[in-house]
């Protein structure tokens, strides 16, 4: 808990070295001030989970031109030890878990596709006949 406590008021601190304020970081990333709040308080779990949260940490760097690879691996340590999942299970978690639920509706927009591509070939169809037609008599109607 103390390592955490310590990654989230180190990045506090560098913020305000630096004279930037939540604000600023919120236009510049277009993060809400309530996650950089939380995030510098250690409230990982007011958040979004997955590549969510590692990505408003990237962007938080990025703003207060930190160097990235040193502060998320602190952030996952601290991550880690505040007892909130571990971020790369819960990436492939989530990954998982939308891949499902995408499979599951695909069912439904198979069918939906078959009728869609009969609409396009019955209008193929009919546009190659008007053509063939027209090319042939001179003309649609007899």
């Amino acid at each position: 808990m103390e390592r955490m406590e310590r990654f989230c008021d180190e990045l506090r601190w560098e913020r305000e070295r630096r004279k930037v304020s939540i604000e600023r970081i919120c236009e510049e990333t277009k993060i809400s001030s309530r996650h950089l709040h939380a995030l510098e308080a250690g409230e990982y779990d007011s958040l979004p989970g997955g590549v969510f949260r590692k990505g408003i940490v990237r962007s938080y760097l990025a703003a207060l031109g930190l160097d990235e690879v040193p502060w998320i691996e602190r952030f996952e340590a601290s991550l880690r030890e505040s007892g909130t999942e571990n971020p790369q299970a819960a990436d492939w978690a989530e990954f998982a878990e939308n891949v499902r639920r995408n499979r599951a509706g695909t069912e439904s927009a198979t069918g939906m596709r078959w009728v869609g591509v009969g609409v396009m070939v019955g209008s193929l169809v009919a546009l190659g006949w008007g053509v063939w037609k027209f090319a042939l008599h001179g003309r649609l109607i007899p």
